[in-house]
């Protein structure tokens, strides 16, 4: 035990050494850091943060405001709380926080960092994005697969219609869930999930530990010990995943999916097609996209293709159980708008605006993240006043900001989609009050695609379906609890009552 101790030691003692240099330097250069809470030696204010640091730093902002300086661990952090700071990061000197920090789980989980969602800003992150979106994420691509979002959505009524006629209960959850992969899946592979439930499960454990705390990414010179075990954790999920990619990489080179009609391939066929081209692509350098490359997008294009959407649909109904009201004005559109004599199709959507601001109203209750990915800032800088350090974390509190009563008024806490009428707020990434989805060059190329499967899933589900709360269960009783991580889930699954209310 001694043995294993005295490192320890010395490697704590060594971060109190760095810290108060840097402090000291910080002082004698009178440059003025944001304002924020002292912290404790060491360990800075990590222990301000508490099960739901989102909640914390918002209470903390209120006293410090909204760009707030903290030293958690060893890593300088700034948290952005409000939509006219976040301006300043995200438009102003987006060049400046356009990069992401370093940390273990998105070097060792996104195979080091190769995908588009966790790479440094710089030339090969920007070919990745343009590949993304004019080869995988454009409208032509996406309007192509309206019918497997339409088959899905089928299935999943027909599904429903028999249990509801059975008067069983749903787990809304696994249902929205399974729905959404189905439709990922077939987008990004050409086929449903059958046959790889275990990379579906190592993609949702892996999403977890990456929002754990990881001592090694606060006190790096502690990374290399790994005292929690999680770089083990993250390899093995990694080397798992590796393995149901390289044969479907396998199956989709030997069926020949790279001469197949570009406008009809999925995902995966395409990458593959451009293996050999990438370094066609305009940009500052050449690069090869290989078979690693391939991988890091699809386990980019998996996580928030999946994890966004369906935790979205999931908080809409959430919302909707609790306010009957809401729910009987959006199935009034919808009757309006569809008819009793069809299901919902695509081009429908458009046309319905209060589901548009149910599902505002839903991202500014319960944003898909409570924070935006980190950004990095990639040299020193002085905004409004502050000092900003070189690499220091810049964490967007979109919790905090879609709860702010100087934009929202005093009704902030309260479920009320109206407040959108009359509002020019999308969810573009241009009206930095509400930015689920980011903004600036970090901001989410999937964002068509994701609000697309949401709206649908949405409308379909609630045209097709009247919905109650099973065992006479009371609105005010339904636990609205959420869990904190890379994005942010219902704690328990959703449960309710389907009764089929079409006339076909």
């Amino acid at each position: 035990m001694a043995l294993f101790t005295i490192p320890i030691l010395l490697v704590i003692l060594g971060a109190l050494w760095i810290t108060l240099s840097q402090l000291k330097q910080l002082r004698a250069s009178h440059r003025k850091l944001p304002p924020g809470p002292w912290g404790l030696p060491v360990i800075g204010c990590l222990h301000m943060l508490g099960n739901l640091p989102h909640r914390s730093l918002t209470r903390l902002a209120k006293k410090y405001g909204p760009i707030m300086y903290m030293r958690l661990g060893c890593v300088p952090t700034v948290i952005v709380s409000s939509a006219q700071a976040t301006k300043l990061f995200l438009k102003t000197h987006d060049v400046v926080f356009a990069s992401r920090p370093k940390l273990q789980a998105f070097e060792h989980l996104t195979y080091g960092t190769k995908g588009i969602a966790f790479s440094e800003y710089g030339p090969y992150w920007r070919n990745v994005r343009k590949l993304c979106t004019v080869e995988l994420l454009n409208t032509a691509k996406i309007n192509s697969f309206a019918s497997v979002r339409k088959e899905e959505v089928g299935m999943l009524v027909q599904s429903l219609k028999e249990m509801a006629a059975a008067g069983e209960v749903v787990d809304i959850s696994t249902k929205v869930a399974e729905v959404v992969e189905d439709m990922t899946y077939r987008m990004v592979f050409g086929r449903n999930k059958d046959g790889m439930i275990d990379l579906k499960t190592l993609v949702r454990e892996g999403t977890r530990l990456a929002g754990t705390f990881n001592l090694g990414d606060y006190f790096p010179f502690l990374g290399p010990l790994d005292l929690q075990g999680l770089v083990q954790r993250f390899k093995a999920i990694n080397k798992a995943a590796d393995e149901v990619f390289e044969k479907i990489i396998d199956r989709h080179i030997q069926d020949g999916g790279k001469d197949r009609d570009h406008n009809h391939s999925n995902f995966i066929d395409i990458m593959l097609s451009l293996m050999s081209n990438f370094s066609n692509l305009r940009s500052e350098s050449s690069y090869i996209i290989d078979r690693t490359n391939v991988k890091a997008i699809v386990l980019d294009m998996l996580v928030g293709g999946i994890d966004s959407s369906s935790t979205t649909i999931e908080w809409v109904f959430s919302e909707l159980l609790r306010h009957p009201r809401v729910m009987r004005q959006l199935q009034h559109e919808l009757q309006n708008v569809v008819k009793m004599d069809r299901m919902v199709d695509e081009s429908d959507l458009e046309n319905l605006a209060y589901l548009n601001m149910v599902v505002k109203e839903v991202l500014r209750l319960h944003p898909i993240g409570p924070f935006l990915v980190p950004h990095a800032s990639m040299e020193d800088i002085t905004i409004e006043g502050h000092f900003i350090p070189k690499r220091s974390t810049i964490l967007i509190n979109t919790w905090a900001i879609g709860r702010d009563p100087n934009i929202w008024s005093d009704n902030v806490d309260e479920f009320f989609p109206e407040r959108f009428i009359n509002s020019n707020i999308d969810l573009q990434g241009r009206d930095f009050e509400l930015i689920p989805f980011g903004s600036g060059r970090r901001g989410c190329p999937g964002i068509q695609l994701g609000l697309r499967t949401v709206r649908l899933v949405l409308a379909q589900l609630l045209h097709c379906f009247n919905w109650e709360l099973p065992n006479d269960m009371s609105s005010d009783d339904l636990d609205m609890s959420e869990k904190f991580g890379l994005t942010m889930p219902r704690v328990n699954h959703l449960y309710a009552i389907p009764t089929y209310r079409l006339l076909i």
